[in-house]
């Protein structure tokens, strides 16, 4: 019997964040700059609304308190976050703070930033929510949240653990926080400010030397009573205002690291909310943060924006986006996500039987599915059979499968990209042949999984016979 998770309250500055994610193949001929073509966006919670909602995804109640408006990206924060967390506004002067990031794959190339809105100041209700937690996370992004509720934050850390994610643009933590969390360059920035000089160089010794100095001032200066000093692959580095602890990470993790400070400080708040010490949140949250980049970062909680729909695919949602939001669902919550790919044309026993067998070694089965057009420049031009609105269909009914992505390439190299599932399962039959898309499964840490196939089950086979069977003389009816 599992235990209840406590409660976490987080109080800080939500974002909305946007990604434009597509390929760069060449410059543009009017100037040496990318160009990005086959984007797709895809929107998120981000700032202190992304800590609230990975800490959720972890299985313990959240109530997130932070500044909204009339504007219309808090109104898209609102839709992101129902059913997420429990929402405690305070008032917005001005528009929410929104970033829109530029990607051709994992590599960001220009960030475009909108809003500048601030906390207008505290309410009875947001201090109420403060003073009743079994524990706060602080994820200060510097636009006022922390500040207007400081008082009632100092009322909280002295009694429950209170952890701190600071920003350069913030203030400082208040009094008696039970773990601070700046990342090596906040840490050198804040450090510099206590020596009046907010733009201080790293010390000689290099990373490690001056990580540990800045995270022994800045426990000493804050009255904190530890420091963490995240150090990104290298893990990182514990402080309580004396000698450090160098906290390694398990892996070094390929990928998109956006987000992974949230990812660090919501693990370490919920830990020690669990009541387990400070070492052991730390070596877990790096744990925490180093899988958070190897299975997408912050892109795994994004809700992608559907494209049209295209004419095979059935009325409605396009599969693909919700194949999208189960993968990222069932990865945020630590589960594992199964796909598996064919032409699926008369779907049969030996597809069926591996399909069930690919759902028994996961959390979810996602379904990739060749759209005619591909299965016709695989197959031949009397194939599809069945059109992939109809197989979708079918796909979609059986019980083990929970959603299914229709791609027209040959290969579903760019749907797994987006996917990034743990395993990859395909037939025994291929357990001589080196499948294309295995390299890019294993660049993000996923496997290729290779499960029993039944002999004598084909599509080829199943039209072959069909085609040859007599034709039956229809009798008189009865």
């Amino acid at each position: 019997m599992n235990t209840p998770r406590t409660p976490l309250v987080v109080v800080g500055d939500a974002l909305l964040d946007h990604d434009l994610c597509g390929r760069a193949e060449r410059l543009a001929p009017d100037a040496p700059v990318p160009v990005v073509h086959g984007a797709r966006r895809s929107s998120r919670p981000g700032g202190a609304a992304l800590a609230a909602c990975l800490a959720a995804a972890d299985g313990r109640p959240v109530t997130l308190v932070t500044a909204l408006g009339d504007d219309g990206s808090s109104g898209v924060l609102r839709d992101l976050l129902a059913g997420r967390v429990d929402l405690v506004e305070l008032p917005l002067d001005g528009e929410l703070s929104s970033k829109t990031r530029v990607l051709a794959g994992d590599r960001p190339l220009l960030r475009l930033d909108d809003g500048d809105g601030r906390a207008r100041g505290a309410t009875r209700t947001a201090a109420a929510a403060v003073r009743a937690a079994d524990a706060v996370l602080v994820a200060d992004y510097g636009r006022g949240t922390a500040e207007v509720l400081s008082e009632a934050l100092a009322g909280a850390a002295a009694r429950v653990p209170v952890v701190w994610d600071p920003h350069v643009r913030g203030g400082a933590p208040v009094p008696g926080v039970r773990l601070a969390t700046p990342s090596a360059p906040e840490a050198r920035a804040l450090t510099g400010r206590l020596d009046g000089d907010p733009g201080a160089e790293p010390g000689d010794g290099g990373v490690l030397r001056t990580a540990a100095r800045d995270a022994g001032a800045l426990a000493r200066a804050w009255r904190a009573h530890a420091v963490a000093v995240t150090l990104g692959e290298r893990g990182a580095l514990l402080s309580y205002g004396e000698n450090p602890l160098l906290v390694p990470a398990p892996a070094t993790a390929a990928g998109d690291p956006c987000g992974a400070g949230d990812r660090f400080a919501a693990s370490a708040a919920g830990l020690l909310a669990d009541g387990a010490l400070t070492e052991a949140a730390v070596q877990a949250a790096v744990h925490a943060a180093t899988r958070y980049v190897a299975e997408g970062g912050a892109r795994a909680v994004a809700v992608p924006e559907a494209p049209d729909t295209p004419p095979e695919r059935p009325a409605g949602e396009d599969p693909a986006a919700g194949a999208r939001r189960t993968a990222a669902r069932v990865r945020a919550a630590g589960g594992t996500v199964v796909a598996a790919g064919g032409c699926f044309d008369l779907l049969h026993a030996g597809h069926v039987a591996l399909l069930q067998a690919a759902r028994r070694a996961g959390d979810c089965l996602i379904v990739c599915v060749n759209s005619d057009d591909s299965v016709r420049r695989r197959k031949g031009g009397g194939r599809p059979l069945v059109p992939a609105a109809d197989r979708v269909r079918v796909l979609t009914a059986l019980e083990c499968v929970d959603a299914v992505a229709v791609f027209d390439e040959d290969t579903p190299e760019r749907v797994l990209g987006e996917l990034r599932p743990h395993i990859w399962a395909k037939g025994g039959d291929y357990a001589r042949t080196r499948l294309p898309e295995q390299p890019l499964v294993e660049s993000w840490g996923g496997q290729v999984l290779l499960l029993p196939y039944l002999d004598g089950r084909s599509t080829t086979g199943l039209a072959r016979r069909a085609a040859l069977a007599p034709a039956r003389t229809a009798g008189p009816a009865r």
